[in-house]
């Protein structure tokens, strides 16, 4: 079992800031949007692994759907708290029955854990039969050490697409990643652990503006 340092300990009340629909502005709305129309409609429990903050748990609320927020980050948790049941977890072992959740979501946090492939068989054996599990995070090809998006309009890409080692390199000195650092998914390696995790990939979106995405989401189903 791979365990996460909870790295945002240190910074959960400036990214409690940030990542609030004041602060967040046009992004927090398209990850909202997306989210909404990923996870859709239902009822019962939806997992939000890795939920931090809980700053996307009211989406699954206004779905019909209860959320339960697991985090290794106490830090983040305490935000959490305000807006969904919360406990102290790793994401790679859910505290929790094989088959016993309907749904579960990880919203901005595949960057966020060393083997993020772990994670979605850790969800896969969680999820009742026809569950459904929406993942939305960063592009994988065009968010990273290896991207650059100070040019408006352009985004300039390097060799370090191939590099899945942790890293703080960011564009941007003053963003969560030049704060907590980030592992690297290439998109293949994450689409062939969709499907080793026993997965069953249904939809894709790729969202942004200006015609680069900067978000990638899917839907899969247990």
């Amino acid at each position: 079992m791979t365990t996460t340092t909870p790295a945002y300990d240190a910074h959960a009340d400036w990214y409690n800031a940030y990542m609030s629909p004041t602060s967040g502005g046009e992004y927090v709305a398209r990850v909202h949007a997306t989210l909404r129309e990923l996870l859709g409609p239902g009822e019962g429990i939806c997992l939000d692994v890795c939920c931090g903050t809980g700053a996307h748990a009211s989406v699954a609320a206004e779905l019909g759907r209860t959320s339960f927020g697991f985090d290794l980050s106490g830090g983040q948790l305490r935000h959490a708290a305000g807006r969904l049941p919360v406990a102290v977890a790793d994401a790679t072992a859910l505290p929790l029955a094989d088959a016993s959740v309907p749904a579960a979501m990880c919203v901005l946090a595949s960057t966020d854990v060393p083997d993020y492939a772990a994670v979605l068989r850790e969800i896969a054996r969680v999820l009742a039969p026809g569950g459904r599990f929406v993942h939305l995070g960063v592009h994988p090809c065009f968010v990273g050490a290896f991207a650059d998006w100070r040019e408006r309009g352009r985004v300039v890409l390097d060799e370090r697409y191939a590099d899945r080692a942790r890293t703080l390199d960011s564009w941007n000195p003053a963003g969560v990643r030049a704060r907590v650092g980030a592992w690297h998914i290439p998109l293949a390696d994450l689409l062939n652990a969709v499907v080793s995790a026993g997965l069953r990939l249904e939809r894709t979106v790729e969202i942004g503006p200006g015609g680069v995405p900067e978000l990638f989401g899917f839907v899969a189903m247990r």
